[in-house]
């Protein structure tokens, strides 16, 4: 999965690709050269007393080494820039699929964990590719080489080499055997404690309001124990790695010097070339111990490369047609026909065969009970989810023939829970329309009746907004969020509740001013307060997911028992409304 995922993104970059290859080519036969340069230093130069060949040979080994120093540079610049570029492309691509999906998909996988995978997993495999960069053919060229010049220097003591560095691959193969699972778990833990965060910081209110704070703390401390714990776990095995590193690399110099000094007491290694050799069993155990290390990255990368294309490779519910429409004749016209809606694995349908028809200069009215189904009806309409069955047809198209960018056109929601993103009231409202004027935008706020108050904050359009629109109160929040949608002016607006944070003269006005310019487009409107529909055109009555009833207030109130119980359970609403 992990070679899977990189091979795509790296494709792109074949050209830096190469001249890493190059620069750790030349870096690695360039650190090669130098023990046998000073091997001919200590045995012709050292040992000779010609000081004029340690010259020579000195400047010629510090040219040697400013071309390693220069190609590790490149390397490192080169790999670096390489793995962040990757990094980007990856959190491009699984931010563009997330947009993708449907509130199903959303739901299934958790915003917590899209963050994480976004975030965190992304820079596992970053940090890999950086790794892998830097040491794909320098650890192997050293390896190799060094293996050949310290055979070259001599067989007997090379026979340590046979030993040693499969001692080392084990002891570190054992260590990263282990580490899969607990990078997995850690992973997965992190997803946890970014939901619990999630949960606390978002809530922080109702928190206090239930004095929750106690509860929270634990719960957040079960979390992060839970986190630690693995940490901890991972950390001991990490832990092993220097003391297992360094006990080789002793052990490998002791028996070197050892074995080395009696071939040297006996004439049969120089030595220059007990130097060399031990330079080149360092060499040959850093570049396994590289090698490795880096293999010990591989197990939490892996997992998380899985989890990112588990993300890539699930395909979003709302298909887009090979040939969609992209023109309408009609204006404004709502249609829904047979619509059923059930979630994957349940047992019942939220919806069941609601017909429901709107049309422009027409405001239509959906009630119910709690758990009616009525959100949902309205999410169906602008596609944040698609019907299980039947069609929902906007002047005359199935939603699901359409462009998506011709349906955002057409269809605006103001959703039941406003939500403003941080930056000004300027720039929320012209999420409606990016190239809408300041007079423009100033009209829709006075049609929502948010023009004095933001008119009362300073800097008018230009007032900062706070991520979430925490620092407006609700009802202001939800009369930002209702100008946003008059912006766009679309043909068919969608209230789901939207009016609920409104005091009861504020809806009013709202409604009326709403009416006048709305006077060519469709509404259709989600509420709980009866008299916040009942001069609507049309009222259609939910029960269960199914239509039992439609008509005005006057004959669903004389003929309709479910609506008379939602008004009755509204009784000081009612005879103003009656």
């Amino acid at each position: 999965m992990l070679i899977r995922l990189l091979r795509t993104r790296l494709r792109r970059h074949r050209r830096a690709l190469l001249c890493i290859a190059l620069l750790q080519l030349v870096q690695a036969v360039a650190s090669l050269f130098l023990p046998t340069l000073n091997a001919a230093v200590i045995d012709n130069g050292v040992i000779a007393g010609d000081t004029g060949y340690i010259l020579r040979v000195g400047a010629l080994m510090l040219a040697v080494t400013l071309v390693q120093v220069t190609g590790g540079i490149g390397v490192v610049y080169l790999g670096a820039h390489t793995a962040v570029r990757v990094g980007e492309a990856l959190r491009a691509a699984v931010f563009r699929r997330v947009q993708t999906f449907s509130t199903r998909e959303v739901s299934h996988f958790g915003a917590p964990s899209l963050i994480t995978r976004t975030t965190n997993d992304v820079q596992q495999v970053q940090t890999l590719t950086l790794m892998a960069l830097t040491l794909m053919v320098t650890a192997p060229v050293t390896m190799v080489g060094g293996v050949v010049l310290a055979l070259r220097e001599d067989v007997a003591l090379s026979s340590l080499i046979v030993i040693l560095v499969p001692v080392l691959v084990v002891a570190l193969g054992l260590i990263s055997r282990r580490l899969r699972p607990l990078f997995r778990s850690m992973q997965e833990r992190i997803d946890t404690m970014n939901l619990v965060l999630r949960e606390q910081i978002t809530g922080i209110r109702v928190i206090r309001s239930f004095v929750r704070d106690e509860h929270e703390r634990q719960r957040f401390a079960v979390a992060n124990t839970s986190l630690m714990s693995v940490g901890l776990g991972t950390g001991r095995l990490m832990a092993l790695l220097t003391p297992t590193i360094m006990t080789v690399i002793n052990v490998a110099s002791i028996a070197v010097l050892w074995f080395g000094g009696h071939r040297v007491a006996a004439g049969h290694l120089q030595v220059g070339s007990l130097t060399a050799f031990l330079s080149y069993l360092m060499q040959i155990l850093v570049a396994v111990m590289m090698a490795t290390f880096m293999m010990m990255v591989v197990p939490r990368a892996e997992v998380c490369a899985e989890r990112i294309q588990d993300v890539l490779d699930t395909e979003t519910s709302l298909t887009v047609a090979a040939a969609p429409v992209t023109a309408m004749g009609s204006r404004g016209h709502l249609d829904l026909r047979g619509v059923t809606f059930a979630y994957p694995g349940a047992l019942d349908a939220i919806l069941r065969d609601v017909d429901l028809i709107a049309r422009p200069g027409q405001t239509t009215a959906i009630v119910g009970s709690t758990g009616a189904g009525k959100t949902t009806l309205l999410h169906l309409i602008p596609r944040l989810t698609d019907v299980t069955g039947g069609a929902v047809l906007v002047n005359g198209v199935d939603v699901r023939h359409l462009d998506p960018a011709l349906l955002t056109r057409t269809v605006a929601l103001v959703p039941q829970q406003a939500y403003l993103f941080g930056g000004t009231v300027a720039s929320n409202l012209r999420y409606g329309d990016p190239a809408a004027t300041d007079e423009q935008l100033w009209h829709a706020l006075e049609v929502a009746q948010a023009r004095t108050f933001v008119e009362a904050m300073s800097g008018g359009l230009n007032a900062p907004i706070a991520q979430g629109g925490t620092n407006v109160s609700g009802g202001q929040r939800q009369r930002l969020a209702i100008a946003r949608a008059l912006v766009a002016r679309p043909e068919i607006y969608l209230f789901d509740d939207a009016f609920a944070a409104l005091d009861t003269t504020t809806d009013a006005a709202l409604r009326a001013a709403l009416a006048v310019e709305t006077t060519s487009a469709t509404v259709v409107i989600v509420a709980q307060r009866v008299s916040t529909i009942c001069d609507a055109d049309r009222i259609v009555v939910l029960d269960r997911g199914r239509v039992v009833a439609t008509g005005t207030h006057t004959e669903l109130s004389a003929f309709d028992r479910t609506y008379r119980e939602i008004v009755s359970s509204q009784l000081s609403d009612a005879g103003a409304i009656a």
